[in-house]
C-alpha cells in the first residue's frame, strides 16, 4: 500500500469490473435484451444507472469515445431495453459470471460477503459530487446476492475513479485523444488497439500526436519525453488522490483487508484469458498475469 490506498485498490477491483464488457454471460445477457452487437451491449449497460440519456452525456461521462461511436448505439438501445432492463439483466450476469468464474464455494463464503460489504462501505462513503457516473451507480440499491453486492460496489468505486481521472484531465487540458495517444506512449495499452475501438479516424489521431510533439510531450518518435512522462505522473498522482476519499473513510486496516479479499479473484480474471492484451485500461502493477 506503500503508493497509497486508491491506486493499490483500483489494481484489484479493476478486473473484476471488468467481467462486464468481456465475461460471456454479459454478452448473452444483452443479446436477450436484444442489442446489437458488441457496442450496443457495452453503452447501453454501463450507462444504464444514469437512465434513458441522449448520447451527447454518455459521450461527455465517457470522454474517449468519438461521438459517432456512442451514437450508433444510442438511443437506439433504449428501444430495445429500458434502463431498468438493463440493469437487471447486467446483475444477473456478474451474479452468473462471478459464480462460474470464481465458483459457488467461493461466492457464498463469509469471506466472499466480508469483500462485498467493505466494499459496499467504501462505495456508500466516496463524494459523488461532480462525478456523474459514480452518483448514478451508488443510488442503486444495495443488492442482497453478494457477487451482485460486491460486482455494484466496485463499479462505483471504478466510476468514481474514472470520473475524477476525467475532471483531472479536463483541468490539465489534456483532450481525449491526446489522453489516449500518451497512454499507449507510457506503454499502458495499446494506440491502434485504442484508436480503432474508440471510433477516432487516423487523421483526428495523428493531430493530436502533432500537438504532443510541438508541445514537447512527444518525441519525434512517438516516445514520451521527460515533459511527457511528467504530466502522465502528475494527471495519475491527481487522480489517486481524488480517489482516495473512500479508502480514507473505510481505514487503513479494512482496506487492506478488502485487498486481500479482492487480489485472488483479480487473479482469478486475469488468468481466465477473458481480458484483452493492450486492455485500454492499462492496469500498472500486474495484478493479474499479462496485466501492468
Amino acid at each position: 500500500m506503500a503508493d497509497g490506498m486508491a491506486r493499490a485498490l483500483w489494481e484489484r477491483y479493476e478486473p473484476v469490473h471488468a467481467l462486464v464488457y468481456f465475461a460471456p454471460e454479459a454478452h448473452r445477457a444483452a443479446d436477450g435484451l436484444g442489442l446489437r452487437g458488441f457496442w450496443m451491449g457495452y453503452f447501453a449497460l454501463r450507462a444504464a444507472p444514469l437512465g434513458a440519456v441522449p448520447p451527447s452525456v454518455v459521450t461527455s461521462c465517457f470522454y474517449v469515445f468519438h461521438p459517432a461511436r456512442v451514437a450508433r448505439a444510442l438511443p437506439d438501445a433504449w428501444t430495445y431495453a429500458p434502463p431498468a432492463d438493463a440493469l437487471a439483466a447486467r446483475a444477473g450476469a456478474m451474479d452468473a459470471a462471478m459464480t462460474r468464474l470464481f465458483g459457488a464455494d467461493t461466492v457464498g463464503s463469509a469471506a466472499f460477503a466480508e469483500a462485498a460489504d467493505l466494499a459496499w462501505e467504501a462505495a456508500a462513503a466516496a463524494d459523488t459530487t461532480g462525478r456523474v457516473l459514480a452518483a448514478a451507480n451508488q443510488a442503486i440499491e444495495r443488492p442482497e446476492q453478494p457477487a451482485v453486492r460486491l460486482w455494484q460496489a466496485l463499479t462505483t468505486l471504478r466510476e468514481h475513479r474514472g470520473d475524477s481521472h476525467v475532471a483531472v484531465l479536463v483541468g490539465l487540458g489534456i483532450g481525449p485523444v491526446e489522453a489516449m495517444v500518451l497512454k499507449a506512449a507510457a506503454g499502458e495499452s495499446d494506440g491502434a488497439f485504442l484508436r480503432e475501438t474508440r471510433k477516432w479516424p487516423k487523421e483526428d489521431w495523428a493531430a493530436a500526436v502533432a500537438r504532443l510533439v510541438a508541445d514537447g510531450r512527444l518525441a519525434a518518435d512517438g516516445s514520451l519525453t521527460p515533459s511527457g512522462a511528467a504530466l502522465r505522473a502528475e494527471a495519475e498522482a491527481r487522480t489517486d488522490a481524488a480517489a482516495e476519499g473512500p479508502w480514507t473513510a473505510l481505514g487503513a486496516e479494512r482496506g487492506e483487508r478488502l485487498a486481500a479479499l479482492l487480489e485472488p479473484l483479480a487473479r482469478a480474471v486475469g488468468e481466465s484469458g477473458l481480458l484483452p492484451a493492450g486492455n485500454p485500461v492499462g492496469l500498472t502493477r500486474g495484478t493479474y498475469p499479462g496485466g501492468r
